[in-house]
């Protein structure tokens, strides 16, 4: 028995291995892809909705809804980037019921490239807003001296996005695991249930973490920029 889809290899040529994570995480892409266009290909702005367009509506208002009170902003310029997140995760935990098939959430790899994507999202975001000097800035604030902390900080929550979600999700694959072999028909089905609603949360919880990390960019250049500066003489109010 395998806990985690790396170790699974489908096809092997020599060095080269095709193991679980890839092949899961490219049909989760085919089936995001599929969906995509099945539900947005007869759109209708009239009175009478399809239940399909109702939900395609309702959850792109909900991921609006949360990125608005997230970052202050509107949604628009980040719906792309946070909505792909949050429906890749959702998915790939959602398809393991699927008998046979392991979340690529269940890889420290692919756990670890969502996290290096955020990681390159939050400049390109800040400097998207702020231009390079003006989003570099952030760096040496309150001071020059803090330049290598900031760094550090960046690069440790981007560490900690990975772990946090790979270690939630094996963590359930794992107690399922350990019921299967004591109790193997009443407790792992539970666990499975258990396991979709954790698989949910932290989907949720990703990419609004992701949000925060590119909202609070933008938010530091925005309220350096709306500081006062003090004119000559002290007097602030002219």
């Amino acid at each position: 028995m395998t806990l985690g889809p790396d170790s699974e290899v489908v096809w092997r040529w020599g060095e080269a291995a095709l193991t679980a994570t890839l092949v899961n995480t490219w049909l989760v892409m085919g089936l995001l892809t599929l969906g995509a266009w099945w539900l947005t290909r007869r759109l209708s702005d009239g009175p009478s909705l399809s239940r399909w367009q109702n939900l395609l509506e309702s959850l792109v208002s909900g991921i609006d809804d949360q990125i608005r009170q997230v970052s202050h902003q509107p949604p628009a310029r980040y719906r792309p980037f946070v909505g792909t997140l949050f429906l890749f995760i959702a998915v790939s935990n959602l398809l393991e019921v699927v008998p046979g098939f392991a979340s690529p959430m269940g890889s420290l790899s692919t756990t670890t490239a969502l996290a290096i994507c955020v990681f390159v999202a939050v400049p390109l975001y800040g400097i998207a807003r702020e231009g390079p000097l003006g989003y570099l800035r952030h760096y040496l604030q309150p001071s020059w001296l803090m330049l290598p902390f900031n760094v550090i900080g960046e690069l440790s929550r981007t560490v900690a996005l990975a772990v946090r979600l790979y270690g939630n999700i094996m963590s359930g694959t794992l107690i399922v695991a350990i019921l299967l072999g004591l109790t193997p028909y009443v407790f792992p089905v539970l666990m499975q249930l258990l396991g979709l609603l954790t698989g949910m949360i932290q989907a949720y919880i990703f990419a609004v973490l992701a949000m925060v990390y590119i909202a609070s960019a933008a938010s530091a250049q925005r309220e350096r920029r709306q500081v006062p500066r003090p004119t000559e003489g002290g007097n602030t109010h002219g």
